[in-house]
């Protein structure tokens, strides 16, 4: 990968706009070059120009036609990426400066063109759904032989198999405009050069721009734009749908059947709207080709869901597989090239479906085609690279005969020889891969028992009555019993994988269940994958960073590089696979999958991939299936954690909607009190009945009045200060001495005849507190106990220290207080028909401002009261650090 084209930095700016809409595409359809796609593209991109719209051309295909390149001045133009590719000057679209830029409206030509191997996506139409996923608005062009459900049948009219294709997909949300001319006109306009160069146009006549094959493709661009239009229109408009679901059942055997039968049932999904499924079943033996995952990949890029099972019995596995689903419609191939005896001796499959399956419709899509040779050209280098397999068949047929001949000198019996060929058949099938080596086992069993044991000896002729029918027998047991031993150790192998597997999802989905944030989720998912894949697995959160790792042991490590972050953030942006064994990043030394919920990326899954440590098909929907676990965990964690802030929200609303109460019913009595006062004095004025004496008490009850709204307001500006979070709250290391002694000289200046008696430890303890706060909450329980208690009893402030936390106690001598009253001043539930706490004091909010600020604290405020007392206690924590003297305590 080159540095240019991986730097994360220049990704990264390229996707810093959010966009939350999708762009809208507009494709140009046509049936061959020539016919005016794009000349009318730049048409509708002038008058969207005029509109006020910003029109910048990405890329246009420079066909060197005068008219066109008339048209497109006046329109900006966003410069293209050049490259060198054998020789040969390329230009590609420059799809990081149109992000950049981020024009309303995109020209990309060609939408079906491949890229240079240099370039970010392998194909234009990939560049095409990265501006989509952008919010920007793309018009191009393409032709009718570009879509990939009818490659086939262009390669019918045409003869010419067109690489160059576009999933349907891409285009079923897009607005067609069908450009259409007569095949005459088109001819003509070739032959005076106005579509290509002199050689080119003859070239062109003779091969392509024929009547038949324009009229042909004409008259499918016509059919496929039509279904375009009434499959949208259908979709939109219909209320009650049909349940239709079809089944495409391939054969890895006869690839090009497969991908016509994938192709026949996209069109027909795309008409009827229904639901779509590819089945693969699993050959029994054990040497399976992965070449079929390319067909499976075809059916995805053509909207289908893929499945591949493994299967002993065809019918039996595809009869219940479509009972399961209910599914209405079976598409399968039909062999032509099958011969007589084939034909003669088994039943055609279709024929047993109809009889086990009545109620189903079968398409059947007729085909020639010879079965697709198999992974070794020739029987030599089969056996090349199966040496130790047929060494051992070798070998168990040789030790088979000198045991036996041992035992037929010990005289056994002739009735048990035969049990020992047949034992190391058994031996074979067991400890080899395959059918074949037991199968030929059998085989030379049977012939070296005939040959050693046997009379006439050292022949095979046969004269003996009866043992014609014995070696038949032999030799039928023999097939069998390896045939069911490799099945068994198949299936054990599956069993065993799958085991594995469901292990696995189970294990994390008890680490899902059991986690306390998402970071952990992420940690489960790459432990559990990299010691179920053998390599390193890394998990990106929803903005790109890395958040966990794991690595095999002695394993080197290649991910988590700054090329490959911007590969994993490229993944998540844009919701896509990417990496190596992808069409995007080819160049990357790892594979992306983004865990994605309802259309939200969620995380990325990153694993080491190389032609070393591939990913087969059955691997990776493996991974799919955990990522889409992953994505419902994150998202219940998030819904969580969302459910928690909502109830913190609820919870301060209802603290701040009970303090607004209680300050209004606190304040109101003090401001009613000083009102009626002051009314007083000044209608004295009036009247001056009032002696000195009474106008002095009346004075001293507006300050105790005013000193008690001052108070009220100090206990606001210290409730401003807590939050929830107790980040906020300004901890220091002070001494307790020093908070007890700041808070009796407050309490002097505003009571001067209380009696105070405060314990303190005999040691120096510092603890880690806001001291403005704690002093604020003793200030208040001692102001309760001078409001509530006996004036001529003195109130108890005392200090103890304990292993972990450290306890305070303001007691009073006065009318006590029930747990009744103390929860409900600290809950603020007094109603209008309850009583109230105090005339004056109203809903006790000095108490609940003591609770909260010890809350803060991560203390525990309680009440201890009886007849004739009130103790107020609450315990501050110790932090690690905290100090007695000079020495730390805790751990």
């Amino acid at each position: 990968m080159e540095d240019e084209r991986l730097d994360p930095e220049q990704l990264l700016s390229a996707f810093e706009k959010e966009n939350s809409e999708i762009g809208k595409l507009r494709i140009f359809f046509g049936y061959a070059a020539g016919v005016g796609k794009t000349y009318r593209m730049l048409q509708e991109a002038r008058e969207q120009l005029e509109a006020g719209k910003d029109v910048k051309i990405g890329y246009l295909e420079p066909h060197d036609r005068p008219e066109t390149i008339k048209l497109s001045e006046g329109i900006p133009v966003i410069p293209t990426v050049k490259s060198i590719y054998k020789g040969l000057a390329l230009e590609e679209l420059a799809v990081d400066a149109i992000l950049t830029e981020h024009p309303d409206i995109v020209l990309v030509d060609e939408l079906a063109h491949t890229n240079s191997p240099d370039s970010r996506n392998r194909k234009r139409y990939q560049d095409v759904e990265e501006l989509l996923n952008a919010g920007i608005d793309v018009y191009t062009t393409m032709n009718v032989q570009h879509l990939e459900s009818l490659n086939d049948i262009v390669e019918e009219i045409t003869g010419i198999i067109v690489k160059e294709t576009v999933p349907d997909t891409l285009l079923k949300n897009a607005s067609w405009k069908a450009i259409d001319i007569e095949p005459a006109e088109l001819v003509q306009r070739l032959e005076e050069g106005k579509i290509y160069s002199d050689k080119n146009s003859r070239r062109a006549l003779q091969n392509f721009f024929t009547d038949e094959k324009l009229s042909f493709l004409r008259g499918l661009a016509i059919q496929r734009t039509s279904d375009h239009i009434n499959q949208w229109s259908y979709s939109k408009n219909r209320k009650v749908k049909i349940q239709t679901k079809l089944l495409t059942i391939i054969d890895e055997e006869y690839p090009k059947m497969s991908e016509r039968c994938i192709r026949w049932t996209s069109r027909l999904a795309q008409g009827l709207n229904a639901e779509w499924i590819v089945l693969k079943l699993n050959s029994d033996s054990e040497d399976n080709d992965t070449s079929s995952d390319d067909i499976l990949e075809l059916a995805e890029k053509l909207g289908a869901e893929t499945v591949s099972l493994e299967s002993e019995n065809f019918i039996d596995t595809v009869v219940e597989y479509v009972k399961l689903l209910s599914i209405t419609d079976i598409v399968m191939g039909k062999n032509l090239q099958k011969n007589w005896l084939s034909k003669l001796l088994v039943e055609d499959t279709e024929d047993v479906l109809l009889k086990k399956l009545p109620f189903v419709e079968i398409h059947l899509i007729p085909y020639k085609e010879k079965r697709k040779e198999p992974p070794f050209k020739s029987i030599q280098e089969y056996f090349q690279s199966r040496t130790k397999d047929f060494i051992f068949s070798i070998s168990a047929v040789v030790a088979a005969t000198i045991i036996t001949e041992f035992m037929q000198y010990l005289h056994f019996g002739d009735q048990n020889l035969m049990l020992i060929y047949i034992l190391f058949v058994v031996i074979v099938a067991r400890s080899t891969t395959g059918y074949l080596w037991s199968s030929l086992t059998a085989v030379f069993s049977v012939l070296s028992f005939n040959w050693f044991f046997v009379e006439p000896l050292y022949s095979l002729t046969v004269y003996k009555q009866g043992y014609p029918l014995t070696l038949v027998i032999m030799l039928i047991v023999s097939l069998l019993i390896s045939n069911l031993v490799v099945q068994i150790r198949r299936k054990a192998r599956v069993s065993m994988e799958k085991e594995q597997q469901f292990e696995i999802l189970y294990e994390l989905n008890k680490r899902y269940v059991s986690a306390v944030k998402v970071d952990d989720l992420y940690q489960s998912t790459a432990s559990y994958l990299s010691a179920l894949l053998n390599r390193e697995v890394l998990v990106y959160d929803s903005t790109g960073k890395l958040n966990s790792f794991s690595s095999p042991e002695k394993s080197k490590k290649l991910l988590g590089t700054k090329e490959e972050n911007g590969v994993a953030y490229w993944s998540g942006r844009n919701q896509k696979e990417a990496g190596f064994g992808t069409d995007t990043l080819a160049g990357a030394k790892g594979f992306y999958l983004p865990v994605v919920f309802e259309k939200r990326t969620k995380a990325v899954l990153g694993l080491e991939r190389s032609t070393q440590k591939t990913v087969d098909n059955n691997q990776l929907n493996y991974l799919r299936l955990i990522a889409a676990q992953l994505a419902t965990a994150v998202e219940q964690m998030e819904l969580k954690e969302e459910r928690q802030r909502i109830l913190v929200d609820t919870e301060k609303e209802r603290v701040r909607g009970n303090l607004l109460r209680a300050v209004s019913h606190d304040i109101r009595t003090p401001l009613t009190g000083i009102s009626g006062l002051i009314e007083t004095i000044i209608n004295d004025e009036v009247s001056g009945t009032m002696d000195t004496e009474v106008r002095v008490k009346l004075l001293k009850d507006i300050q105790d009045e005013s000193k008690w709204l001052i108070q009220m307001v100090e206990n606001l500006l210290s409730i401003t200060r807590i939050s929830s979070d107790t980040t906020a709250i300004n901890k220091t290391e002070e001494p307790i001495e020093e908070i007890i002694s700041s808070t009796i000289h407050r309490v002097r200046k505003v009571y001067p005849n209380v009696r105070l008696k405060a314990e303190l430890p005999d040691e120096l303890i510092f603890l880690s507190v806001d001291p403005i706060l704690i002093e604020q909450a003793l200030f208040n329980l001692i102001d309760n106990a001078v409001r509530h208690g006996k004036a001529e009893e003195p109130i108890f402030i005392a200090v103890e220290d304990q292993d972990k936390q450290v306890v305070f106690s303001v007691e009073d001598r006065g009318i006590g207080m029930s747990e009744e009253q103390f929860d409900r001043i600290l809950s603020n539930l007094t109603t209008d028909k309850e009583k109230p706490i105090d005339s004056k004091n109203g809903l006790g909010i000095g108490l609940t401002i003591v609770k909260t600020i010890i809350k803060a604290h991560q203390g525990t405020f309680s009440v201890e009261n009886n007849k004739q007392a009130t103790k107020f206690i609450f315990t501050i924590p110790k932090q690690r650090g905290s100090r007695h003297g000079i020495e730390y305590s805790g751990d």
